[in-house]
């Protein structure tokens, strides 16, 4: 391989937060179903963990399936409750109560913890959640997560942790404001989305 110039990325293991009752918090909702008529329909959300210079990182990001974009994130050096409540909020600020829509998680303790139902309950949220060891029911979340770490974490060297948070938060910005899609006829996510806003 080095003789070739090839290079072995290899990828993190995955950040596992399931902690508790199988299937006793939240029914499956989207059943994988991630076909959308309008914004802010399904959301769906999940954590992923960074290790770096010895040191973690947490993201915690809400993703709309109509337009691929980035509602909301959160990114935190210990996966606390906060870090998934704070998220909800700055979300919430952007969507009127009672809207129904669906916000779809695994089963990690984060999504079972009472608070976080009660914010769900409160604004008017479906809660929805994967079944045990079915990466596949939120594998748009899952594929997120795998184009940002083929895109930043394993193209470039970064100098600290807190470098690295830094490119974290402008390849977000990046991926909704500057990074075009095909299925979205050219526009960016955060485009796509403020035109299927107005046309609602």
């Amino acid at each position: 391989m080095k003789e070739l110039g090839l290079v072995c990325r290899v990828r993190m293991k995955k950040y596992q937060s399931y902690k508790g009752e199988i299937g006793k918090i939240a029914p499956n909702l989207l059943e994988r179903d991630f076909s959308t008529e309008k914004s802010n329909e399904k959301w769906v959300t999940d954590v992923t963990e960074f290790s770096l210079f010895g040191q973690k990182l947490y993201l915690s990001p809400i993703l709309d399936l109509h337009s691929g974009d980035i509602v909301s994130y959160t990114i935190y050096d210990r996966p606390v409750l906060n870090m998934v409540t704070e998220m909800l909020e700055l979300a919430f600020e952007k969507i009127p109560l009672g809207t129904n829509l669906i916000l779809h998680s695994d089963q990690g303790w984060q999504y079972q913890h009472k608070r976080y139902q009660k914010l769900l309950k409160d604004k008017g949220v479906r809660q929805s959640m994967s079944r045990k060891g079915n990466c596949l029911d939120n594998a748009v979340m899952e594929n997120f997560f795998g184009l940002l770490k083929s895109e930043l974490l394993y193209l470039q060297d970064f100098d600290s942790l807190d470098q690295f948070r830094t490119e974290l938060m402008e390849y977000l910005d990046y991926y909704n404001n500057r990074r075009i899609k095909l299925k979205l006829n050219g526009l960016t996510p955060a485009q796509h989305r403020s035109q299927a806003i107005v046309a609602a």
